[in-house]
């Protein structure tokens, strides 16, 4: 039931609840969380933005362009590599408009950053420093919700990128189990305050192959994105959507 989301061409569904909705995306470049950031601009979200390269020319011009279609939108300068760094963007975000609705959270791992781990321990410390940010702030963004009665959602997206080999495919399922396991705590820890908490995995396959119930483009992550936003999915918490890895470039 879930993929049918993507199969009844969610991409076009509309949502009128997320007009004025507080919509907070970290992690958001010209390569990665473009057409998620379009599709809450299009349905006139307030937006905040936290992006790691906001003077650059390219993430400029991705500002502006959602910023003609957004309610409002605020950016700010927002690395997420470290916990305390994530610690600081969610703070920063859930005050710009008195609270959030909405969180998504979005990591790039390339895939080339998966060939040097060689043992268990550098597979587990890599895996610590991917997802420790994105544990930060949702606790903190639970937090927020929970003291201002707010019902909101959390999606939490760690997209694989590159070209993928049978060794770096099992690093990436290690990966995503972690975040799988994380994601199941963090959503029964908010369930009863009305929050929901879900993930977006990298489900790395091998060349030639089509993981069955997987999302296969930044498009489809957007629809689910929206999807997990709106009023229509009060009861999906807890679930782990599989993705492909495949990034649209702002052009």
């Amino acid at each position: 039931m879930l993929m049918s989301v993507i199969d009844n061409s969610l991409t076009s569904a509309r949502y009128g609840e997320l007009a004025g909705a507080r919509v907070m995306i970290t992690g958001l470049s010209p390569e990665s969380g473009v057409d998620i950031a379009r599709a809450f601009a299009d349905h006139k979200a307030r937006l905040v933005i936290g992006t790691a390269d906001a003077a650059e020319p390219e993430t400029t011009a991705l500002v502006a362009m959602l910023a003609e279609a957004a309610h409002e939108i605020k950016v700010f300068e927002a690395p997420l590599g470290t916990a305390e760094e994530a610690r600081r963007v969610a703070r920063s975000g859930a005050e710009v408009f008195g609270g959030l609705d909405t969180v998504i959270n979005l990591v790039t791992v390339d895939a080339g950053e998966l060939n040097g781990l060689k043992s268990l321990e550098d597979i587990e410390a890599f895996a610590s420093r991917k997802l420790t940010p994105l544990l930060e702030t949702t606790r903190i963004a639970v937090n927020r919700m929970r003291l201002l009665m707010i019902e909101g959602s959390i999606l939490n997206a760690v997209l694989l990128t590159g070209p993928i080999s049978s060794g770096t495919s099992l690093i990436a399922g290690y990966l995503r189990s972690a975040l799988a396991a994380m994601t199941r705590v963090e959503a029964e820890t908010a369930a009863p305050h009305g929050i929901r908490v879900n993930a977006i995995g990298p489900r790395a396959s091998l060349p030639g192959e089509r993981p069955a119930m997987s999302l296969a483009s930044e498009p489809e992550m957007a629809a689910i994105a929206l999807y997990l936003a709106s009023k229509r999915s009060r009861k999906l918490s807890g679930h782990m959507f599989d993705a492909e890895g495949a990034l649209t470039r702002c052009g």
